[in-house]
């Protein structure tokens, strides 16, 4: 399987080694940044990140600490808005008030995300239809698909069934 990604005017092509040191090292040195651990080890961080988990700049931070990583929490902001810029992840604003990221899989894992904006529980769906009406109205304007993803906020069942609670009395 082969793909592209157009991010800030870069054309990334590969099969499945989207992410490899060699690639990833190139296109670094491309644009003007050095490959240092700290990044590799960030990347290799989010490459093994199974499906469906978000971290944030503090999360990724005490990953980093506890694997006895001596990085400061701006440097890992400064490696995150980088990994953005070049398109290796994807910057989510979720319902905790503050940024996640999570890989970027460009056109093999479209996926959408359902948010509690009570509890912060975030939950990943696929829904081809979205993806259908999203590459139809771009067709049809002339653009070219890079991203689609759908962001629903609303309360889970949980959060509801502790409100209701509440409003009854019972807590």
């Amino acid at each position: 399987m082969s793909f592209s990604l157009v991010r800030a005017g870069q054309i990334w092509s590969d099969r499945m080694s989207f992410y490899s040191d060699d690639v990833w090292k190139t296109e670094l040195n491309a644009r003007g940044y050095r490959s240092t651990p700290q990044r590799q080890k960030i990347l290799k961080i989010f490459q093994t990140l199974t499906q469906g988990n978000h971290l944030s700049a503090e999360d990724l931070h005490g990953v980093l600490k506890g694997d006895g990583e001596r990085i400061s929490l701006s440097t890992v902001y400064r490696t995150l808005h980088l990994l953005v810029y070049m398109g290796l992840l994807r910057e989510l604003e979720l319902a905790e008030g503050h940024k996640h990221y999570e890989l970027n899989r460009p056109l093999r894992d479209h996926h959408h995300h359902l948010v509690c904006v009570q509890c912060g529980q975030t939950l990943e769906f696929q829904e081809n239809h979205i993806d259908r009406i999203g590459q139809g109205q771009a067709d049809s304007s002339g653009y070219h698909v890079l991203d689609c993803q759908l962001m629903l906020y609303g309360v889970c069942p949980s959060c509801r069934l502790r409100s209701s609670s509440t409003v009854n009395g019972d807590a």
